[in-house]
C-alpha cells in the first residue's frame, strides 16, 4: 500500500507543541509520509517550539506581519494552504484545536475535497464570545471534519451532540500529555535552566501567564491587583511571569508589576524552559488552556483566569479553580493555597483527566484504519 500523504499544520507556538508528538508518531510508522506545513501565525516562536522536539517546517507560509488582524491570518492561510494543496495532493489535512491558522486550513481542505482531521476537536464553552474568537474557530471547523480527535469523554459527546458521525469520533487524550511527558522525560537530571538564575532557589515562586483578548485591559489591570496583593502578604513570595509578544498584554502587566522587584519578567520561553517553570512553581495563575491540562498532570494547582472555559474536566475534577478575573476572588483563592496546606495538598490526590501520553499514537492508528477502509 502507498504511503498515507498527511499534511500537519501549525501556526503558533502552542500547535506546534501539542502537535509535535502527532508528528513524531507520524514519522516513525512507514506508513506514513508527513509533512510539517507551518502557517507562520508566530514565528519565531513557533521555530522554537518545534526545535525543542527536534522538528522544523518542511513548508513555512510565512504569513506573520505587525499588528496582524485575524482577518489577515485566516484569508492568507486558506489561500497558502490551498495553493500547496493545489500543488502537492495530500491524504489528508491535520489541524490543531482553535486558532485562526486552523479555521484558514480547514476551509482550504474543505475547498480541495481533502479530509479533515482535528486534534482536539469537541471542546466547548458553548459561547461563541470566550474564548474569542478560539470558540468559533474550533465549531466552524468541526462542521467540516472528517475525523474528529477529541482529548475527553466531554469533548466527544459535545460532537455527538451536535450530530456529528459517531464512527468517526475518537477520544484519544490530549496530546499536550504526550508533549509534557516526551519533555520530562528528554530532560530528566538536567540542571535548573538559566532563566531561572534571577530567584533565589528556596524562594517559594508562583508562576503567572495571561494573554487572552477577552482579559485586555481592565480584566487583565485586576489579575495584576491581585497578585500585587498576594505579594504584599507573602514577602517571601516571588512571581515568574513570561510576557506574552503581544503589546497590549505585556505592556499591561509591566506597568501594573513592574515596580515590584519579586515578579521576575523573561521573554516567552521555550517548551522546555517553560515545563521546567511549572515544576518550579507552587501553583499557576493562567488563562491558557494548555497550562490548565498541563499543570493537572504535573499534579499542580492552576487558578483559571477567565469566566467560562471550554476544559470543564478541570473544574469538575478538582485540578483548577475557576476565578475569573475577579481581584478579590484571585486573591482569596492564592491565600488559600498559600496558608491552607491540606487544601493545597489536596490538589496533588486528584487524578488528571487529560490523558496518559499515549493520544498520538491512538491518533495514529485511527487514521491507518480510516483510510484502511476506503482501501488507499
Amino acid at each position: 500500500m502507498k504511503p498515507i500523504k498527511i499534511a500537519c499544520v501549525v501556526g503558533t507556538r502552542p500547535e506546534a507543541i501539542k502537535m509535535a508528538p502527532v508528528i513524531l508518531a507520524l514519522s516513525r510508522d512507514a506508513a506514513f509520509e508527513a509533512v510539517v506545513l507551518a502557517s507562520g501565525q508566530h514565528a519565531d516562536m513557533l521555530t522554537q517550539a518545534l526545535s525543542d522536539f527536534g522538528l522544523s517546517a518542511d513548508i513555512n507560509l510565512n504569513v506573520m506581519k505587525d499588528t496582524q488582524t485575524l482577518e489577515h491570518i485566516t484569508s492568507a492561510v486558506m489561500e497558502g494552504v490551498g495553493s500547496f494543496l493545489g500543488e502537492r495532493e495530500q491524504d489528508m489535512l491535520l489541524v490543531h484545536g482553535d486558532t485562526a491558522t486552523t479555521l484558514g486550513a480547514a476551509l482550504a481542505a474543505f475547498y480541495r475535497h481533502t479530509p479533515i482531521g482535528h486534534v482536539e476537536a469537541g471542546l466547548r464553552s458553548h459561547n461563541l464570545a470566550s474564548p474569542f474568537p478560539e470558540e468559533a474557530n474550533r465549531v466552524l471547523t468541526d462542521k467540516i471534519t472528517s475525523l474528529f480527535f477529541a482529548p475527553t469523554e466531554q469533548a466527544a459527546q459535545n460532537l455527538r451532540t451536535e450530530t456529528r458521525e459517531n464512527k468517526n469520533i475518537f477520544v484519544t487524550g490530549n496530546t499536550v500529555i504526550d508533549a509534557l511527558f516526551w519533555i520530562l522525560a528528554q530532560t530528566s537530571g538536567i540542571s535548573r535552566p538559566d532563566f531561572l538564575s534571577a530567584l533565589p532557589p528556596s524562594a517559594p515562586t508562583l508562576l503567572f501567564t495571561a494573554h487572552r483578548r477577552e482579559s485586555w485591559g481592565e480584566p487583565l489591570k485586576n489579575i495584576c491587583k491581585a497578585i500585587s496583593r498576594v505579594l504584599d502578604a507573602h514577602p517571601e513570595l516571588y512571581v515568574l511571569t513570561p510576557l506574552h509578544k503581544n503589546p497590549i498584554v505585556r505592556d499591561t502587566i509591566k506597568a501594573e508589576l513592574g515596580g515590584n522587584d519579586r515578579v521576575i519578567f523573561s521573554e516567552p520561553l521555550s517548551y522546555r524552559d517553560f515545563v521546567a517553570a511549572m515544576n518550579r512553581s507552587l501553583f499557576l495563575l493562567s488563562d491558557s488552556g494548555g497550562v490548565q491540562e498541563e499543570a493537572s498532570a504535573l499534579k499542580k494547582p492552576v487558578l483559571i483566569l477567565r469566566e467560562i472555559s471550554e476544559r470543564p474536566e478541570a473544574i469538575s475534577h478538582g485540578t483548577g479553580v475557576l476565578v475569573g478575573t475577579d481581584t478579590s476572588r484571585i486573591e482569596k483563592e492564592s491565600l488559600a493555597l498559600l496558608e491552607n496546606k491540606k487544601y493545597f495538598d489536596s490538589f496533588a490526590k486528584k487524578t488528571s483527566p487529560f490523558g496518559d501520553g499515549q493520544a498520538s499514537e491512538r491518533i495514529c492508528a485511527h487514521i491507518k484504519a480510516y483510510f484502511a477502509d476506503k482501501n488507499l
